[in-house]
């Protein structure tokens, strides 16, 4: 057989390592495709000028579309055959990537836990994105429910790793030379530096999309994602194809820049749950709470712990969970992560 129908759950094996196809040399035209495809403006990502004078060599690229490149090497291996992407944890950005940076990607399984129906399974993987130094430049946990295929398979021993809640500021990597000392806050967009922030706050960025498919299928083709359920409508009862979950992360976290220009890098992924599918004609807002803040080495440069909550129409001012628990049929994206910004 020359083809590949993708890993079901019983394929898997707890602690094998997978290789995924094939690496990929990134360049400045996919910082101006991401730009394109999403209201993208943090000023470290545009301008090669504003990232010398905070002390980098070049503007790497942007830390979410470096997630997106190494996310889409697993997905032939990883999630091919799942059911949804359910969530992350000790996410952390390594390294900065810079156009002409070759990249790919490795996972270890972790976990493997066999869901009641019997029909399908939670594969649990820690992913690592490599460049062609052998240089490790971000990892993450991450856990997606796939389809078994031979449903007499026996299920595995449960295995259910445990996962720190959140990345310690101790553990943050901090790009060599970055220095907010002389930051332009005029040229970043807003004067809000960290000590402007309270833990608690919460922003309300007024700004709003529409999903649209177009984007959504440029978007998943460009990151090499080749998710079923992201491409064939015949592969869902409801006949609809599923946004990619990075789609939603990317468009909130450029949505945030409204409020948020300043939390110029993402450094660590503490967590976070596609809490309800995406479709196109969907129209995504956003809102963010401060949940924590801290100093760090650089100069000039503070941490700032974020949740990121993306929303469709239709959802109340700051609405995440109802009486039950659960999410509200309105959240799409609930994302805690720190990112980097001038004190």
């Amino acid at each position: 057989m020359k083809t590949n129908p993708g890993r079901f759950f019983e394929d898997y094996r707890l602690g094998e390592t997978i290789i995924h196809a094939v690496p990929r040399t990134v360049s400045g035209g996919e910082r101006a495709l991401y730009h394109a495809m999403y209201p993208a403006r943090h000023a470290l990502y545009s301008s090669d000028a504003f990232a010398r004078a905070c002390g980098l060599p070049a503007s790497p690229i942007d830390d979410l579309a470096a997630f997106h490149v190494v996310f889409g090497k697993t997905v032939p291996d990883v999630s091919l055959n799942a059911v949804a992407n359910l969530g992350y944890a000790e996410g952390r950005w390594l390294a900065p990537v810079y156009p002409g940076d070759t990249l790919r990607s490795e996972s270890t399984v972790i976990g493997l836990k066999e869901n009641s129906n019997g029909k399908s399974g939670v594969v649990y993987v820690r992913t690592r994105g490599i460049n062609q130094n052998d240089t490790v430049v971000m990892e993450y946990v991450r856990w997606v429910m796939v389809r078994k295929n031979r449903l007499e398979v026996p299920a595995p021993e449960a295995v259910v790793p445990d996962l720190a809640k959140v990345v310690v500021p101790g553990a943050l990597v901090i790009p060599a030379g970055l220095d907010f000392s002389s930051y332009d806050f005029a040229l970043a967009g807003e004067a809000h530096r960290l000590g402007h922030y309270e833990i608690g706050e919460k922003i309300e960025h007024v700004d709003g999309v529409t999903i649209e498919e177009a984007e959504h299928m440029i978007a998943t083709r460009l990151w090499q994602n080749t998710a079923k359920v992201h491409f064939d409508a015949t592969f869902r009862e409801d006949g609809k194809r599923l946004i990619y979950g990075g789609h939603v992360i990317s468009m909130a976290r450029a949505l945030s820049f409204n409020g948020l220009a300043n939390a110029q890098m993402i450094v660590a992924l503490n967590g976070g749950a596609h809490a309800n599918p995406c479709f196109a004609g969907d129209t995504v807002k956003c809102w963010s709470e401060v949940l924590d803040k801290a100093p760090t080495a650089a100069p000039g440069v503070g941490a700032i712990r974020l949740r990121l909550v993306a929303v469709k129409q239709g959802a109340a001012p700051f609405a995440l969970k109802g009486e039950d628990g659960k999410y509200l049929p309105e959240v799409l994206l609930d994302l805690d992560y720190w990112a980097l910004m001038p004190v």
